[in-house]
Parts: C-alpha cells; sequence; structure tokens
C-alpha cells in the first residue's frame, strides 16, 4: 500500500458564520421523512400516517428507549402536516384531522420530554408534497415558528427559483434570528442550485444556515448509501472545509434499522456519516427496530466522534480496488498531534472479508509517542501503537472497522 499522509493546514482567517450558539456539534434526532414519507391516510393507517400521535409515540421511545441519554435531542416533522391552504389571515394551518391540538400543543409536548421540536417548510410557492410554501409569508412565518416555540427549521427548496435562493435563504435566516427565539438552521440552498448548475457560494451558506444540503435524498437503500459516499469523497476538497462548529454538511438522514441496509452497511453508514461531522437525524420505526441496529444507533463512542467539538470534517484519504479508507482529525490533541477516527471500508461484494495492512505513519499518524487505539464497534484496546506500527484488519463485504488513535503525551523520563 503506498504510504497515505494527510496533514491538516490550519487556517487563521476567521468564518463570518451563522452567530445564533446554535449546533456547535452536528444536530441528532429523530426526522420522519424518510421512513413515513408523506402518508396523510390515518384513517386505514392510523399509527403510520403523519399525525401528532405519531411524533408522541417517537418522542416517547426516544426518551424511554436510551436514544436521548446519548444525545438525540430533536424530533422532527418534515412534509405533509399543513393544511392545503392558509388561514383567512395568512397563518400556516396543521391539518386539523391529524394534528387536532395544532403544533403548538405538540411542540409543548415534546419539550415537557426533555427534547426539542423541529419542523419543515419549504423556500417556495410550495412544499415538495404542495403544502403551502414560504414566499410572500416570509416574515410571518418565522414568526409564527418563534411563536410556536421551535428550535429547528429545515427550508427545502422545490417550486422555487435557484438564482433566487442566495437572497431567499439568506434573508429568511435573518428573520429566523430577528424573532428572539433561537432556532437551528437547516436549508436546501446549495443542492438545489447545483442541480441548476449553479456553484453555491458556500461562504454566503455557512454565514446563514447551520446546516446544508449537497446531495440527492437518501434512499432506503446500500446503493443511495454508496451514492452520497462517493459525492462526498469525490468533491471533499470543495465541501469538507465549509463544515465546522455551527455549519455544516448534511449528507441526510440515517436509514438504520429499516429495510434497504444490511447489519454491515448500517455499520458503515454510521461510521461514515461520524467521519463526515454529520448531523444524525434517525429515519426509523422506533417501535420495530431490531436491537443490533438500535446498538449502532447507540454506540457512545461513534457518537462521540461525530460531535468531536473541534468539529473538522473528515476525508477519504484512500480508495483503490474497492477499498477506502477515511480519516477524521479530532481530539485530545498534543501540540500539532491530532488524535484520529479511521475507518476501513470494503465496497467489495465477492463474498469473503478482506484483509487491510497498514502502518500508522502511512494514515497520518505520526505522533513519536505514539496513539492508544481502539475498535469502536468491537471495544477491543490494542494498547499503545507507534508510527511504524503495522496494523491489519479483516473487513466484511459492504462492512467496515473503525478505529480510534488518540494522541499520546510523551512519558518524562
Amino acid at each position: 500500500m503506498l504510504a497515505i499522509v494527510w496533514i491538516i493546514l490550519l487556517s487563521s482567517t476567521l468564518c463570518n458564520c451563522l452567530d445564533n450558539g446554535l449546533a456547535k456539534t452536528p444536530p441528532m434526532g429523530w426526522l420522519s421523512w424518510e421512513r413515513f414519507r408523506c402518508n396523510t391516510d390515518c384513517v386505514n393507517d392510523p399509527d403510520n400516517c403523519i399525525s401528532e400521535n405519531l411524533f408522541q409515540t417517537m418522542t416517547d421511545i426516544v426518551v424511554a428507549d436510551g436514544y436521548a441519554s446519548v444525545g438525540y435531542e430533536y424530533i422532527n416533522i418534515d412534509d405533509c402536516w399543513l393544511e392545503k391552504h392558509r388561514s383567512h389571515d395568512g397563518k400556516l394551518v396543521a391539518d386539523r384531522k391529524r394534528f387536532p391540538n395544532g403544533i403548538k400543543a405538540l411542540s409543548d409536548y415534546i419539550h415537557s420530554r426533555g427534547l426539542k421540536f423541529g419542523i419543515y417548510e419549504d423556500y417556495g410557492n410550495y412544499t415538495c408534497a404542495g403544502y403551502p410554501g414560504i414566499i410572500g409569508y416570509e416574515e410571518k412565518d418565522a414568526l409564527q415558528f418563534a411563536d410556536w416555540n421551535v428550535d429547528y427549521v429545515k427550508l427545502d427548496g422545490c417550486y422555487a427559483l435557484p438564482y433566487d435562493m442566495d437572497h431567499g435563504y439568506s434573508t429568511f435566516g435573518r428573520l429566523l434570528n430577528s424573532t428572539g427565539k433561537s432556532m437551528v438552521y437547516s436549508c436546501s440552498w446549495p443542492v438545489y442550485q447545483i442541480y441548476a448548475g449553479i456553484q453555491p457560494n458556500y461562504s454566503a451558506i455557512q454565514t446563514h444556515c447551520n446546516l446544508w444540503r449537497n446531495y440527492d435524498d437518501i434512499q432506503d437503500s446500500w446503493a443511495s448509501v454508496e451514492n452520497i459516499i462517493d459525492y462526498y469523497g469525490n468533491n471533499q476538497d470543495l465541501i469538507a472545509p465549509n463544515a465546522g462548529p455551527g455549519h455544516w454538511n448534511d449528507p441526510d438522514m440515517l436509514i438504520i434499522g429499516n429495510f434497504g441496509l444490511s447489519y454491515e452497511q448500517a455499520k458503515t453508514q454510521f461510521a461514515i456519516w461520524s467521519i463526515l461531522a454529520a448531523p444524525l437525524l434517525m429515519s426509523v420505526d422506533l417501535r420495530t427496530i431490531r436491537p443490533q441496529f438500535k446498538q449502532i444507533l447507540q454506540n457512545r463512542k461513534i457518537i462521540a466522534v461525530d460531535q468531536d467539538p473541534l468539529g473538522i470534517q473528515g476525508r477519504r484519504i484512500y480508495k483503490h480496488k474497492g477499498i477506502e479508507i477515511w480519516s477524521r482529525p479530532i481530539g485530545p490533541l498534543y501540540q500539532n498531534f491530532y488524535s484520529y477516527a479511521i475507518a476501513f471500508v470494503n465496497r467489495r461484494t465477492d463474498g469473503t472479508p478482506s484483509d487491510i495492512s497498514v502502518t500508522l505513519k502511512e494514515l497520518g499518524l505520526i505522533n513519536f509517542s505514539g496513539y492508544r487505539v481502539e475498535d469502536l464497534y468491537e471495544n477491543v484496546d490494542y494498547g499503545v501503537l507507534y508510527p511504524n506500527t503495522k496494523i491489519k484488519v479483516k473487513v466484511n463485504p459492504s462492512g467496515v472497522v473503525m478505529l480510534k488513535g488518540e494522541v499520546q503525551y510523551p512519558v518524562d523520563l
């Protein structure tokens, strides 16, 4: 294997980023869209339709089953919560049959359980599913979200002109801030411009948004996850430098525990998302999730990688014949030496595990005092290893081995 050295250069320039004090680490929570989509049939499918009952149920499970205790804190509505028309005075109205007590009551319920509440809207005339968008009502909607005590706003980009988004998304972000209620602001600004052939102005985007989508919606399949992994690896020089405390690239939801990923593939998604410093937004039926997938989602050591306060997005540092290595600098630091999270990914599907052998030095771990190396899925402590030490891992097809190398301090003699 060729030597792999990744030297992180820290810029001395300061980023003019969104100043709402939020999302200093990537947001974590539960989101309805990928699993429950736009199911509005509460007559024939009352347990799975987009309704206050569904969100209250998931809220209770997030608390009772240990998700909240490991960091998942947002319960986020996505599309299809609205009536098809605004009220006579121009306000947004939740579907009266599916949300009979209104959005403020749901917000109060979620907050009463110690969690935070997120909502969905669209910078356009309509949402993607055809419900009222915010254009023409931006100030009114920002004030209404504040009145509902919303903590997180996801703003989609259907039925809008991509050329208008530089102005529209930034204006709505300022309106949210001006309400006096701090709200995480999740934007779809760059992805719609990329679709339209426009190069996004990431300096402006990270000035106004806490997180943003760059690429396609995730679907419940390994092929979809692979496409997202490839996009982030192939475009990392452009997009990775934009991430940091308060402003994150968003590769979309976690589909772990649904129908499309095997156990190995689910582990891979969680590992890569943590390397990418991605928001961890589960979209799964928590009532029926199998224990092995719940264990992945509640892996405290990998969550700690995702939530590392340095906020440096990781990168793909090796790719050859289906084998990839991804690396993320994390704390603690010693002088100019970082600790690292390393993900060894086997993209092959030939039915047998692959051996990967590499020295720490080839991974860029060059501190002569060594690194304490631990397997974050298997909870195996390999002790202190040194730059010239060769490590060998066996990675299952479409699977991952994830290690953490914690930098060691010199021992005084």
